[in-house]
């Protein structure tokens, strides 16, 4: 079941999925997903493994093509060719403008080894954005800083912990200065001591009014920092609302199963 979004005073849409639908091969993974992100909104999706989370997430900014249905971002629709499988970028240059205002933190750190972290951190704003070195320099150690690594900066990804790499993950996408922020499963590979690191930069995040949607799997950390959580159950939204409705009023049947299995964890 979808509910109409609650209007968000003076707040502009930055992220609308229209119908999304992506199958691989004969497993068909999103069945028909809309939803709409507005400035400034943490976004939650939750769900058991298989529910299309992840691959939801990968459809916004094309790392997955959808095979129907449309994504936009600041109402400017993603242009797309052909249909089904063969469905490809329309525009290349037009996808490379739209993922560099895309922040993306993915559940393996994907951090360059023979780069230093602040090197990692400066490059897509150097090669992509084509900004000034002396400036992106000290944009990066401010992010570095932020994210309480800026002492890290000249060791390499294989001298830190998961939890650092995983927070200089967060200040490499921070750096382009993004729209929006997508998170996927970014805590999932870690520690439980180190999670804690990463979910306080995150929720630092959140607390600056950034618009933010995160892949998680963990239903506190969900409840304390979104505005808005979406269950997704077999490629559909099953049910969706602010974290006091889905977590306290629950009307899904399979929300409350999950719900309940996820507590046992």
């Amino acid at each position: 079941m979808t509910q109409t979004e609650p209007a968000v005073a003076g707040a502009s849409l930055v992220v609308e999925l229209r119908n999304l639908h992506k199958s691989f091969g004969a497993l068909e993974v999103l069945k028909g997903i809309s939803f709409t992100a507005r400035e400034g909104q943490v976004i939650s999706l939750i769900g058991s493994s298989g529910s299309g989370k992840s691959t939801l997430l990968r459809c916004i900014n094309m790392l997955e093509i959808p095979d129907q249905g449309d994504v936009l971002i600041d109402g400017e629709a993603i242009a797309l060719k052909g249909s089904g499988p063969h469905r490809q970028i329309g525009d290349e240059n037009q996808i490379r403008r739209i993922r560099s205002e895309l922040g993306m933190v993915f559940q393996s750190f994907n951090l360059w080894a023979h780069m230093t972290v602040l090197e990692n951190v400066m490059e897509a704003p150097l090669i992509v954005q084509k900004r000034q070195r002396s400036e992106v320099e000290a944009e990066a150690r401010a992010m570095l800083d932020k994210v309480g690594i800026g002492a890290k900066a000249d060791a390499y990804p294989a001298q830190l912990s998961g939890g650092q790499q995983q927070r200089a993950a967060i200040a490499r996408a921070l750096c382009i200065n993004p729209r929006v922020m997508l998170f996927d499963e970014p805590t999932s590979a870690l520690d439980p001591e180190l999670e804690v690191e990463v979910l306080r930069v995150i929720k630092l995040l959140a607390d600056e009014g950034r618009t933010m949607i995160l892949v998680t799997h963990d239903m506190e950390f969900a409840r304390s920092v979104s505005d808005r959580v979406i269950f997704l159950h077999q490629g559909l939204i099953e049910e969706e609302g602010s974290p006091d409705e889905v977590f306290g009023a629950t009307r899904s049947a399979r929300l409350k199963q999950f719900l309940n299995a996820a507590s046992h964890d």
